[in-house]
């Protein structure tokens, strides 16, 4: 691994950081100089990395529903690398259901953890973030967080209150320097999408999905001093998917 100097001095707190995208995200920020906690319910998973990143990273079990596991992040984190200024809520599920079919119980767990989680997350670490700052909170919401997707409510109004959240927060803590902005991955090719299939929606622009790398190179940015004037934006990292409907013909092909 090649280290660069774009992220020295900077820690990060990583939720969903075991696997996926939350990896390439932890292996970006310490290829760049940075040092992560990565905090995961995939132990064994959490703990390998860790274990393969070395001194500049460090496992820890958070279920992002608990506040109290929230607050044990935190203190961790501080104690082990004494700082906290990047905080990035990855952590994210997603479920299906046509409206009719759809049950409360896959609502409400898909905004515990997709919108609560994120919530958490920055209550517990606000203050430590204002001592260190700047800081920076990367929220990962999705391109659900900028149009709607049928038989996905749970996961689409989850990840648009993210991307409303990011902003009201932006707004409340900006005077403090601390930035927040969201991140909106289109069809990333995790172990989260692996079962599915995602052909419905489509390959943008680019025509095909993202490895995970493809958006931790946003998120380094985002993390960095680079960004220092960005706040309460959002950040398509998805082909074209977006942009809009392709045009018919062989300027297509």
């Amino acid at each position: 691994m090649t280290v660069t100097n774009r992220l020295r001095g900077k820690v990060a707190l990583i939720s969903g950081g075991a696997r996926g995208m939350g990896e390439a995200h932890a292996r970006a920020i310490v290829a760049e100089g940075g040092q992560v906690m990565i905090a995961d319910i995939l132990d064994e998973l959490g703990m390998a990395l860790s274990n393969e990143l070395g001194d500049s990273a460090q496992y820890f079990h958070l279920d992002v529903t608990d506040a109290a596991g929230w607050k044990a992040a935190v203190a961790a984190t501080i104690e082990r690398f004494e700082r906290l200024n990047v905080l990035v809520n990855n952590a994210g599920i997603v479920n299906f259901g046509a409206i009719g079919d759809y049950s409360e119980d896959d609502w409400s767990k898909v905004i515990a953890i997709d919108l609560t989680g994120p919530f958490l997350g920055i209550t517990a670490a606000m203050a430590e973030l204002k001592k260190s700052a700047p800081s920076s909170i990367i929220n990962i919401s999705s391109t659900a967080g900028l149009q709607g997707s049928a038989e996905l409510h749970g996961y689409t109004a989850a990840k648009w209150g993210v991307r409303g959240l990011t902003k009201s927060v932006a707004l409340e803590v900006g005077h403090a320097n601390v930035r927040a902005n969201s991140i909106h991955p289109g069809v990333i090719h995790t172990p989260m999408i692996d079962d599915m299939d995602v052909s419905s929606l489509g390959g943008g622009a680019l025509g095909r999905g993202a490895t995970p790398d493809e958006v931790s190179g946003v998120v380094v940015f985002l993390a960095s001093d680079e960004s220092s004037f960005c706040t309460g934006a959002e950040f398509v990292v998805d082909g074209g998917i977006t942009a809009g409907t392709p045009a018919f013909g062989s300027s297509t092909k």
